[in-house]
């Protein structure tokens, strides 16, 4: 594996997406009014409670078409670096998956570091992505979706948890869940080798990472999984290391694994986002074909 030099000012370069798009405050206030008129105006189940912890709350958005065995299941887990964003600024993303027919769950997570009493961690925060997943297994039927497909999408942060939450031993983790409890997966932006942002000053004093949680916790240093899918996506108008880390996945668990590990011209850091939830793109398509598979 091919790493960057630790230059702390590079590295900041690389990773500080908001500074490599001057205009990110609007897609971000964006997001969050589209996403406050979806949940107003179409049906969905709120701040449901997957734990008891910090930030263990999701929201479900149930298939506009529902089918007799079921919808196929997509989980969208939010990105802003393991401390920032929140569920509620991307209820944007389910419409256009609903009318496909498809159920859409957005989870929250604690956010690092936490508070002295109630630190948190990048290992703390797998650990709730992986009672999300098995909350949504057991009950994701009383609201129409198949539990047997489900597909987790996440951005940036939450491409790096979409693609740990693919090698998860399940039936160690929760009583009765299946082995394979994730179907398929699709990183978008994902950043799957720590290393870089245990370097990066502005990341690793919020995060806290260690040597010990980059061996275990990169999704890029670990074993291909037995069974299941992995799409990568990235903007071409991303940072360099950010195409570096997109490519990270296929190199690692190879292309049977990793079929696609896609750069789409046009897009940055923020607008990959838009073109999930905007029918006919491709990115929009490869989700669906992970959810269809």
């Amino acid at each position: 594996m091919s790493l960057p030099p630790h230059d702390p000012a590079w590295l900041e370069r690389m990773y500080n997406n908001r500074a490599l798009v001057p205009d990110h405050m609007d897609y971000l206030q964006r997001w969050a009014d589209e996403s406050a008129r979806v949940r107003a105006s179409h049906p969905c189940v709120l701040d449901v409670a997957y734990g008891t912890g910090a930030g263990e709350t999701l929201d479900i958005f149930p298939s506009a078409r529902p089918a007799a065995a079921g919808a196929p299941v997509l989980v969208f887990i939010h990105g802003g670096y393991w401390r920032s964003l929140d569920k509620a600024d991307h209820s944007f993303i389910a419409p256009p998956f609903n009318q496909a027919g498809v159920c859409v769950v957005v989870v929250n997570y604690a956010l690092c570091p936490g508070t002295p009493e109630a630190p948190v961690t990048i290992p703390h925060i797998v650990r709730q992505m992986e009672k999300a997943l098995g909350w949504v297994w057991r009950h994701i039927g009383e609201h129409g979706g198949d539990p047997a497909r489900i597909t987790v999408a996440g951005h940036s942060a939450g491409g790096h948890l979409a693609a740990l939450l693919l090698t998860s031993v399940w039936p160690l983790i929760g009583q009765g869940l299946p082995d394979r409890l994730v179907r398929n997966a699709l990183s978008i932006s994902g950043v799957h080798d720590l290393e870089p942002i245990m370097y990066t000053p502005m990341y690793q004093s919020v995060l806290n990472l260690t040597d010990q949680q980059v061996l275990q916790y990169s999704p890029a240093r670990l074993l291909e999984p037995p069974a299941g899918t992995l799409f990568c996506a990235v903007g071409a108008d991303e940072s360099p290391e950010f195409l570096r880390q997109n490519q990270l996945m296929q190199d690692a668990w190879g292309s049977h694994f990793v079929p696609r590990s896609q750069v789409l011209p046009g897009l940055h850091h923020f607008s990959i986002v838009d073109a999930l939830a905007m029918p006919g793109h491709d990115l929009h398509h490869m989700a669906l074909n992970l959810l269809r598979a």
